[in-house]
């Protein structure tokens, strides 16, 4: 008989709930976030971004949009610190957080978040193309949110290897966190606050203090249990006093209990509990 007709062909849902925060993992106490590991490629069909923490160069993949303009060159090689320019730096171990600078530290960003979103469908048959086209929509969007400053600063901070070791840029990012300072809008009180603001509302409230919110708190499982992510938490804090905010925001699920006690280890307090989709979420704040 004729052969059984193919199964159609699935598609990525993008309109489930966006997870900001990170997952955590407890080590005697010590908390550190993870954003489980950027897998090795095993597939020549299936090209991913290697979690070894070794010098070789990594398999890659690319955005599913190489028309729109990027600087990406995923052979380049890490500059030195002193190189980099960076406004914002904070030096911990074996590595240093600094804001983004380079299109291929914004695609890793960007993939490290991609593999924290699809965490618990690793065993889907399309789960690797679902994460690349994740990963190309974010990496386009954060590029677009960094460059443009208009009514609020937008900045992707990133962990990267500090060592003498001659690494490319994508073998070197390990953590990435974003903030976002600004005045709020009209009728907001705290940052995505639930009914309040509508979606296309862009008033701001110049009369009103600045805030900093921040979100996409990724770190590669294969370097957790550093300090990567309070680190780059402390850094942040520090770059949203400087650029004027009065206090900070992070939101975390109400069930996340390593997340929310490393958060209180940071600084940050409970401001109000939120619903989302079902899900129920703390705002927390730090006060600057």
């Amino acid at each position: 008989g004729s052969p059984p007709p193919p199964a159609p062909r699935r598609h990525a849902d993008f309109s489930s709930f966006r997870k900001d925060e990170p997952v955590i993992s407890t080590n005697s106490g010590k908390e550190e976030m993870i954003a489980h590991s950027v897998n090795v490629a095993r597939k020549a069909s299936i090209p991913s971004v290697s979690s070894n923490i070794s010098n070789r160069t990594p398999v890659t993949p690319t955005p599913l949009h190489p028309a729109e303009p990027s600087d990406l060159r995923f052979n380049r090689l890490r500059p030195s610190i002193e190189k980099s320019d960076c406004k914002y730096t904070r030096y911990f171990g074996r590595y240093v957080a600094r804001e983004a600078i380079m299109d291929e530290e914004y695609w890793i960003a960007a993939w490290l978040r991609a593999e924290d979103h699809y965490e618990d469908q690793s065993g889907d048959r399309y789960v690797e193309s679902f994460k690349r086209k994740f990963a190309s929509q974010e990496f386009h969007a954060l590029k677009k949110r960094c460059g443009r400053q208009v009514g609020e600063k937008y900045t992707c901070f990133v962990a990267v290897k500090n060592d003498d070791v001659t690494r490319t840029v994508v073998n070197s990012v390990v953590g990435t966190v974003d903030l976002c300072v600004r005045h709020p809008l009209h009728g907001e009180t705290y940052p995505a606050e639930p009914g309040n603001t509508p979606f296309y509302s862009r008033i701001y409230q110049p009369d009103q203090p600045k805030f900093g919110y921040l979100t996409n708190v990724c770190v590669a499982k294969y370097a957790r249990r550093q300090g990567i992510a309070s680190n780059m938490l402390l850094l942040a804090i520090d770059a949203a006093r400087l650029d004027g905010a009065e206090s900070i925001y992070i939101h975390v699920h109400k069930d996340n209990l390593p997340a929310r006690r490393l958060y209180d280890h940071v600084g940050f307090k409970v401001y109000i509990i939120f619903f989302a989709k079902k899900l129920s979420f703390f705002h927390l704040v730090i006060k600057l």
